[in-house]
């Protein structure tokens, strides 16, 4: 849902001027000004973008999420920080994740991004729900829950996302509506370090904060996105998203294979090579699994007979162009943008393209993909397929004759009659509303054509002249008659929850029948119920045998490092573990994250033998306190000397508990010698910096 915005940028310095109109109303432009390169400006010592006036507070929140606490901008004084207003069911906030995660890693010391989660629909304002969401996403900054749009108003807000900047020093440097911006941003930034590293204004303290998905357990199935069911092979295929893979069972559940490493990529290859990242919807033809691979932006063909993987159309590239509808486009030079559903109709695999807010069509077989319906304005209006808008549609379906999808923006079901000129048709829900005010008629109302209501739908299947709806934010599935535009609540008590009688849901997202029985995948719950067309009667298809991949390992455990500090070599007496008592110096009102675990790993110099080896190389829990922290060394009993290396990872923050935490690692290097007689104590001060 962006709102777009005329830039004028170019390869020169960026100048950000801001307009403000009344004490916290602005807005902000870039514009490039080649007589004026920022290179000369801050060697002039010149703010390349100067701040116009003290950042609004952060204050008005619900909860924080993702951290362990409140933040203030006060806090984060000497960082740059990008505050993104954002809502979790928008495919443009999505589209942006990735960008914020580039500059975080490119400037992890000197750049904080802040989500503001400023919700639009209902469902969005719960704290919970949001928090499915952040792990949903992988996102790894602190979000506020701004529910009543209390920060928003402050920072004039008025469309998703948005991004603004606020310098070191705590002051409102400008804002940019809209996705596509990362380079912009980039080059911001990178000037704005430049400077602020100058005036002595910038601090490059490493920060940590205790993120939700550190919380949560590990689930043979992570937000299971969409669900194929092939009643003839008596198979069931999982797009198990955030696992990155294809889980294929039994109907009964019975693990058959599995596509896909878990890690994320885009590689082709064997089952046991291939990547995906974040796959959605799937159409079975033949021996053909087609797979949107939503943020890789391609479609992928699985040959089942052989087990391979390959690309079948999209560069890995985000498109942000919206090609003339009818236009021929080679399957291998054109990018796509957010893929989300397939079916497969009369040889051609139709495509839900959420984000240009269009249906796709690609000759199975050809090198040959087309934009085929809506305008690529983000509302519900009916008339042609040029002249109709879609909103995010996420799912698509066939009855034989026409095509079914659910716009989920406009929580609205259409059919499409294809044809010239053809014609999109809203069955259930709103349309036609001016000003784009279609976009914003939301609810759980059962009845009749336009006075019906759902919450953002993602699933839908056809079956037996029915279409079923997964209602995902009123966490229900709709029935809805096509031809007579009814729709009733047919599955769930619409409180979020994991109860199976009654049947209680958490954003259901995929739909799937074979025979009398249909498929549910319960996203948030990370699981798939199978109900009963008849009694209704639902219980959980549980896969024996599936088990989460393997965890990346992160940049910490990757560069286990720290400073190295020599001490003083000490005799240890041999015979009993020694003891290593650690004190923190840590800055005023600070103490030890109370969430966060005290790590250290140990190792000897080569040749030694000093330290038992069950206990060197391992990543290790301290015991801790406040401002100290203890760890046991096992020593073999063996006399001699070496130098044992010591390295510690820790967090702290205000009182311990505050929601911005530093990051702090330290080694030392401790020349040890084991003999008779010896102390049992080594003593060790960590300060920050060090």
């Amino acid at each position: 849902m962006s709102h777009q915005v005329r830039l004028i940028v170019a390869a020169a310095a960026m100048i950000l001027t801001s307009t403000v109109a009344g004490p916290w109303m602005g807005a902000s432009r870039l514009q490039a000004d080649e007589s004026a390169p920022g290179t000369r400006l801050a060697a002039a010592g010149d703010n390349p973008f100067p701040g116009k006036f003290p950042a609004p507070s952060l204050d008005g929140g619900t909860e924080w999420l993702n951290t362990s606490g409140p933040i203030s901008l006060q806090d984060l004084r000497g960082k740059i920080v990008l505050l993104d207003f954002w809502t979790y069911c928008c495919i443009n906030c999505m589209h942006i994740l990735p960008d914020l995660k580039y500059l975080e890693q490119k400037y992890p010391n000197q750049l904080v991004v802040i989500g503001v989660h400023s919700a639009k629909f209902d469902n969005e304002k719960e704290s919970e729900n949001i928090r499915e969401a952040i792990m949903r996403y992988e996102i790894e900054h602190p979000v506020i829950n701004d529910s009543n749009m209390v920060i928003a108003r402050k920072y004039d807000f008025n469309s998703w996302p948005t991004l603004v900047l606020i310098d070191p020093e705590g002051n409102f440097v400008g804002r940019q509506p809209g996705e596509g911006n990362r380079d912009l941003f980039d080059q911001v930034i990178g000037k704005m370090v430049t400077y602020h590293r100058a005036k002595k204004t910038l601090d490059e303290t490493p920060v940590k904060f205790n993120l939700e998905r550190a919380k949560a357990e590990p689930t043979p199935l992570r937000y299971p996105g969409k669900i194929l069911a092939d009643e003839a092979g008596q198979r069931l295929f999982i797009t198990d998203s955030n696992h990155n893979r294809i889980v294929i069972t039994s109907l009964t559940g019975e693990l058959q294979k599995i596509i896909g490493t878990g890690a994320i990529g885009a590689k082709d290859g064997s089952f046991d090579q291939a990547s995906f990242d974040h796959p959605q919807g799937l159409a079975l033809v033949g021996t053909d699994l087609y797979v949107a691979d939503t943020e890789n932006h391609k479609l992928r063909k699985v040959d089942l007979k052989n087990e391979k993987v390959t690309t079948i159309a999209g560069t890995g590239v985000q498109s942000h162009l919206r090609p003339a509808l009818g236009a021929a486009l080679s399957t291998k030079k054109t990018p796509l943008n957010s893929p989300w559903a397939l079916q497969e109709f009369k040889g051609m695999l139709y495509i839900a393209m959420a984000g240009p807010h269009q249906i796709w069509r690609h000759k199975i077989g050809s090198e040959v993909i087309t934009p085929l319906v809506g305008s690529g304005r983000e509302d519900i209006i009916d008339g042609t397929l040029q002249e109709s808008a879609l909103a995010q549609p996420s799912d698509i379906v066939t009855d034989g004759q026409a095509l079914y999808i659910v716009d989920s923006e406009g929580s609205a079901v259409r059919r499409i009659e294809l044809g010239n000129p053809g014609s999109v048709v809203t069955v259930v829900g709103p349309h036609d509303f001016p000003q784009g005010r279609s976009l914003f008629e939301f609810g759980d109302i059962d009845g009749q054509g336009d006075t019906v209501r759902l919450q953002h739908p993602i699933g839908l299947v056809y079956h037996d002249g029915s279409l079923y709806v997964a209602d995902t934010y009123n966490d229900k599935i709709k029935k809805v008659d096509p031809l007579k535009r009814t729709a009733v609540t047919w599955l769930g008590t619409g409180e979020r929850g994991k109860g199976l009688d009654p049947v209680q849901m958490s954003e259901p997202a995929g739909l799937a029948i074979a025979g009398n029985k249909m498929f549910i995948a319960d996203t948030n719950n990370h699981r798939i119920l199978v109900t009963d067309l008849q009694s209704k009667a639902t219980q959980e298809l549980l896969i024996e045998g599936l088990t989460p991949p393997a965890p990346a390992k992160s940049a910490e455990e990757e560069n286990f490092t720290g400073k190295g500090v020599a001490v003083p070599a000490v005799t240890l007496a041999s015979g009993e573990p020694a003891k290593v008592e650690i004190s923190f110096e840590l800055p005023t009102d600070h103490q030890l994250n109370e969430l966060a675990p005290v790590i250290y790993q140990v190792t000897q110099s080569e040749g030694s033998q000093l330290i038992d080896p069950a206990a060197l190389g391992k990543r290790m829990r301290a015991e801790k306190s406040a401002k100290t922290a203890t760890l046991s060394l096992p020593l073999t009993g063996t006399a001699g000397s070496g130098e044992v290396t010591l390295t510690l990872t820790y967090q702290y923050c205000k009182h311990g508990t505050g929601g911005l935490c530093h990051f702090g690692t330290q080694q030392w290097k401790i020349p040890v010698t084991v003999a008779d007689q010896g102390t049992s104590v080594i003593s060790l001060t960590a300060k920050p910096g060090q």
